[in-house]
């Protein structure tokens, strides 16, 4: 009997929140995990928050940045899967008289660029038959005052990745699409009122809860290994869209 290789998995932004829970549930399936991230300590923390379920690998690299890419890809090699959870929304949720466009540029940056220079770089890495996994989110589809640069970037990489899913075909490229998630960004969204605002939304699901990291987690999992799935978004978010 031949032994099945093991799955090998790149996820850009998995130091935190669902690329972290990402992280813990592939590790648990047995795949080989690179978490890649702009902070080497919050890349330590990660790695020791894992090391109760496997030894996940971690490379310091700013996926805004194509050198820093193409070291990236050097240095990990090929593999089966790429996921994109990288973002930097921090001070970019204002009205528009009070924005600063260089916060709006870092989400451009860091989650559309880098999602393009990963896909630019990883595809030739990547097995015939392996994945690109982006993620969007509701903003692009329930688009609120003071997040319009969050909801423009949102649909831009999705019209990106049905591009790519034919460019780069037979490699498979979709996004998921969280809801609200219980991750420590809302800090940045929210500060003090995080709290508040989750539980409130909570109320207003059809499915009466916020969503946890691991939901998207599952998600994206599915994403990655149903071989007749691209160009596709896939929505979790609680019925978000209906209300």
């Amino acid at each position: 009997m031949v032994e099945a290789r093991q799955e090998r998995v790149l996820i850009a932004g998995g130091s935190s929140g669902m690329g972290l829970s990402l992280a813990r549930t592939l590790l648990a399936d047995g795949a080989a995990v690179v978490i890649a991230g702009r902070s080497a300590d919050r890349l330590a923390r990660a790695r020791a928050a894992l090391a109760d379920v496997g030894d996940v690998r971690t490379i310091a690299a700013d996926i805004t940045q194509e050198d820093d890419v193409v070291r990236l890809f050097e240095q990990c090699g090929d593999v089966d899967h790429i996921v994109s959870t990288a973002a930097d929304i921090a001070g970019a949720y204002e009205l528009l008289p009070a924005l600063d466009v260089a916060a709006a540029r870092k989400v451009v940056d860091s989650k559309f660029i880098g999602p393009l220079l990963l896909a630019r770089h990883g595809a030739p890495r990547l097995a015939a038959r392996g994945s690109i996994t982006f993620t969007s989110g509701i903003a692009a589809y329930r688009p609120a005052a003071r997040g319009s640069v969050v909801a423009g970037v949102n649909g831009a990489l999705e019209s990106l990745a049905y591009a790519l899913a034919v460019e780069l075909a037979p490699i498979r490229v979709n996004v998921v699409s969280p809801g609200w998630v219980d991750t420590p960004i809302w800090q940045h969204v929210a500060g003090a009122e995080a709290r508040a605002r989750l539980d409130a939304m909570a109320q207003k699901l059809p499915v009466g809860r916020i969503g946890r990291p691991e939901d998207i987690a599952d998600g994206i999992r599915f994403l990655m290994h149903n071989g007749f799935v691209t160009g596709t978004v896939l929505h979790l978010d609680g019925g978000h869209r209906l209300v």
